[in-house]
């Protein structure tokens, strides 16, 4: 399988073929985001790590951007395997 890309990220934020888990809604809540400081996050970030997991083995990337209002933010996203981007947490650093 390819290595997940940064474009491939942006692609299914374009699409909206993404989905935000429970606890990434309740930090976007927690530090006064919104799902378009999500998304300019992803689309205007870059994969600043890769991570795997040791049970799933699945990869996980760190993608470090900028919310809309300016201030840097990380979020950690990894695809399924049907492709659609799942966001695990996101948070201001």
């Amino acid at each position: 399988m390819a290595q997940p890309s940064i474009s491939r990220i942006r692609d299914c934020v374009r699409s909206l073929n993404y989905v935000v888990s429970l606890h990434a809604a309740e930090e976007l809540d927690d530090d006064n985001l919104t799902i378009l400081d999500l998304e300019t996050i992803m689309l205007t970030g870059k994969i600043t790590e890769r991570q795997r997991d040791r049970n799933t083995r699945e990869v996980k990337l760190v993608v470090r951007g900028r919310t809309i209002a300016g201030p840097a933010a990380e979020t950690i996203v990894k695809f399924n395997r049907i492709g659609t981007l799942f966001v695990i947490t996101v948070y201001l650093v």
